[in-house]
């Protein structure tokens, strides 16, 4: 019988690890198949050099699945760096963010993350940096929206023809 080759194989292999990342369940069987491999008699280098892993990695997942069966090799919970700032400055600033950056004596009409970064630093002197600033916005339910500029002495009715869509009611 002749010996199967896949096709362009570097670029296949890459594909079929970033494939097992993609979900938890393939991962999972990743994992699975690690330490089968290792009860089989093959060494943990050995193993990891077959799946594309560290060696430490397989280990872990050996000593994992020695201490606490299939349950170890499962997804586990991945709780990510705290915030930096508390539940009561949270909920402070949901009320902050919910009223005009003016009346906290800026010069802009809406908050964007470069202007929560500045009062998050000078309010309570917390560095956040302006892209995780955007995230909060998304955390606390807020939507991003976008003044359209207005152009001085502009003509509403050639406004109105030149748009895409009529006005409702038109």
């Amino acid at each position: 019988m002749r010996r199967l080759e896949v096709a362009d194989c570097e670029i296949m292999r890459i594909a079929v690890q970033q494939e097992i990342q993609r979900s938890g369940e393939s991962r999972y069987d990743h994992r699975l198949h690690g330490v089968l491999l290792v009860s089989q008699g093959l060494s943990c280098p050995r193993v990891a050099d077959y799946l594309g892993q560290d060696s430490v990695t397989v280990q872990r997942w050996v000593q994992r699945f020695n201490a606490k069966g299939f349950a170890g090799l499962q997804e586990g919970e991945r709780p990510g760096r705290p915030r930096r700032i508390s539940d009561m400055q949270w909920s402070e600033l949901e009320q902050v963010l919910r009223s005009s950056p003016r009346s906290k004596g800026y010069g802009q009409n809406l908050w964007d993350g470069k202007l929560l970064s500045h009062h998050l630093r000078s309010a309570w002197d917390v560095e956040v940096g302006v892209r995780q600033c955007q995230r909060l916005f998304r955390q606390m339910g807020f939507r991003r929206r976008k003044p359209r500029p207005l152009i001085a002495k502009a003509d509403p009715e050639a406004q109105g023809r030149y748009k895409k869509t009529a006005p409702p009611g038109s």
